[in-house]
């Protein structure tokens, strides 16, 4: 097995996946469409779907009353330059930080949480 694709429920798929082609330069998915849109790594890689669910309720992290399901990591050259390039894009930085020394939580459009690390030497 390979795993091809991480799909996201949401409200509105094609803007959550313009915010993460603008967060991570990865290609929108060439049929994108109003119930499911995604972006994707090139050459056949990995696919981060969005697929819109009626009544979505975004996590409301790190409470756990809407789980917040999944998150995804990220590693990054330049955190603070990173951050403010995020947060102007419409992420969202929450005031829990469980661990601000060595990554950064913040939550997409959508309400998912998901992290950012400085990228070391040791990152594959």
């Amino acid at each position: 097995m390979q795993l091809s694709a991480i799909t996201l429920d949401c409200a509105d798929p094609l803007a959550l996946a313009d915010f993460y082609h603008r967060a991570t330069g990865l290609p929108l998915h060439p049929r994108n469409h109003a119930e499911f849109a995604g972006v994707v790594q090139p050459a056949g890689g990995l696919l981060i779907g969005f697929q819109r669910v009626a009544g979505y309720r975004a996590p409301n992290w790190p409470a756990q009353d809407v789980p917040q399901q999944l998150h995804l990591d990220f590693d990054v050259d330049d955190l603070a330059e990173t951050e403010a390039r995020l947060l102007a894009l419409g992420a969202v930085r929450p005031k829990h930080q469980p661990d601000a020394g060595r990554f950064l939580v913040l939550t997409d459009p959508a309400g998912h949480p998901f992290c950012l690390s400085p990228r070391t030497a040791t990152t594959p």
